[in-house]
C-alpha cells in the first residue's frame, strides 16, 4: 500500500501508479487530503476501482454540477452565476472534456482545454476557468497546468481636475451620491447599491451588505464575501449631508449606476475610467496624504495589500516622466556648466 507523504501546506498527499503512456512515460495519480489516513484511503479506494474496472467517480459534467449545487448555499450569488457560466462553455466547446469520467482525466487533457481557452480568452479568465476545474476534478489529479502569464491591470485613475468636473456634472443627479460614496468612501458599487438610511448613524456608514446579481437574473442583497468587507466607514461632512437632504441612498441597480456614469463621462469631455475607479482614487489620495496601509485597507474593506500596491505602482508611473524630466534637467544644466566651463579657459 503507497504511503502518504506530508506537504509544506500541512496536507497529505499519497501517490500511486495508473498507467504507462506510448513513450514508456510512467503517471501517476495524486490524492490530497488533510489527514494522512484520508489520503491513503482515496489511494486504495482508486486502486480497488482500477483493479475491477469500475469507474472511480461520475464524468465531469456531472461531477461539476455537483460541484456548483454545493457551493450555492454558501458563495455569493454572482460568484454562482460565474460558474454556471463556465459549465455552459463547457458543455458547448468541450463536450469531449465533460463526458470523460472524473478518474480518467489526465494531465494533457485539462492542458488542452487550456490551450483551446488561450486563444481567445484573457490570461486572468483562463485561471477562473481552471480553479473552477481543478476544484471539481478535486484529489483525483493533482494538477501541474501551464497556464498563461499574468497580464498587469492597466488602471486609469483620475485625477483631482477629472474628479472636480465629475462632482459638476452629476450635482443634484440621482448619480451624485454613489459618485460621492465611491471617491470619497472607498465604497464599491454593489455596497453602495445594498446600503439604506438605517445604515448611518452620525458620519459612520455601516457597510454589511450588496446588491448582486444571481443565476436567476434577479438582484439579492447579500452578506459581504470576506469579513473585512463588513466595516465602518466615516465620511465626510458634505457627504453625510448631501444623503440626508435626499433622504435616500439611490435608487440605482449597479449596472445602472454603470450605464450612467460611462454617459456622463462622454458627455461632458471626462477622460474615460471606471466607476470601480473612483475608489482606486480614494486609495492613491490617501496614500499620497501619508494615511498608514493598514487604515486604508480597512476602510475599503481589502483583505491584503495586493490591491493597494497596484494602485500606488500605477500612480508612480503617472509621475515618473515628470521625476525623469526633472532629472534629466539637473543633469543637462551640469553638463552644460561643465562645457561652458571648458570654454571660458584660457
Amino acid at each position: 500500500m503507497a504511503k502518504a507523504k506530508k506537504l509544506p501546506s500541512g496536507s497529505w498527499r499519497c501517490q500511486v501508479y495508473d498507467y504507462t503512456d506510448d513513450n514508456g512515460k510512467r503517471h501517476y495519480r495524486s490524492f490530497t487530503a488533510t489527514s494522512r489516513k484520508q489520503a491513503e484511503y482515496m489511494a486504495a479506494d482508486f486502486m480497488f476501482r482500477k483493479k475491477d474496472h469500475k469507474p472511480y467517480g461520475n464524468t465531469f459534467e456531472i461531477e461539476l454540477d455537483n460541484y456548483i449545487c454545493l457551493k450555492t448555499p454558501v458563495l455569493s450569488p454572482s460568484t454562482i452565476r460565474g460558474y454556471r457560466v463556465i459549465q455552459r462553455m463547457l458543455r458547448e466547446d468541450f463536450a469531449w472534456f465533460c463526458k470523460l469520467n472524473i478518474s480518467k482525466i489526465t494531465q494533457t487533457d485539462v492542458q488542452k482545454v487550456i490551450n483551446t481557452l488561450a486563444k481567445d480568452r484573457t490570461p486572468k479568465t483562463i485561471r477562473n476557468y481552471h480553479g473552477l476545474i481543478a476544484s471539481v476534478i478535486g484529489p483525483h489529479l493533482h494538477l501541474t497546468t501551464s497556464l498563461p502569464q499574468r497580464i498587469q491591470p492597466v488602471l486609469s485613475i483620475p485625477s483631482d481636475d477629472d474628479i472636480r468636473l465629475l462632482l459638476a456634472a452629476v450635482e443634484d443627479t440621482e448619480l451624485e451620491i454613489p459618485v460621492l460614496l465611491a471617491a470619497f468612501c472607498l465604497m464599491r458599487r454593489g455596497e453602495i447599491c445594498g446600503l439604506s438610511m438605517d445604515d448611518i448613524q452620525g458620519n459612520v456608514i455601516h457597510v454589511h451588505h450588496s446588491l448582486v446579481a444571481g443565476e436567476d437574473k434577479q438582484l439579492h442583497l447579500k452578506a459581504p464575501k470576506t469579513d473585512s468587507s463588513d466595516r465602518y466607514v466615516e465620511a465626510p461632512d458634505f457627504v453625510i449631508n448631501r444623503i440626508r437632504k435626499a433622504g435616500h441612498i439611490t435608487t440605482l441597480q449597479p449596472h445602472s449606476i454603470t450605464i450612467m456614469f460611462e454617459r456622463v463621462l462622454r458627455k461632458n469631455n471626462i477622460p474615460h475610467f471606471r466607476f470601480h475607479d473612483l475608489r482606486h482614487y480614494s486609495a492613491s489620495i490617501r496614500h499620497a496624504l501619508g494615511i498608514p496601509d493598514a487604515y486604508i485597507m480597512k476602510d475599503g474593506g481589502w483583505k491584503t495589500d495586493i490591491v493597494l500596491k497596484t494602485v500606488y505602482r500605477h500612480a508612480m508611473d503617472d509621475k515618473r516622466k515628470e521625476m525623469s524630466e526633472k532629472v534629466n534637467g539637473h543633469f543637462d544644466s551640469l553638463y552644460n556648466t561643465k562645457c561652458n566651463t571648458k570654454k571660458e579657459k584660457p
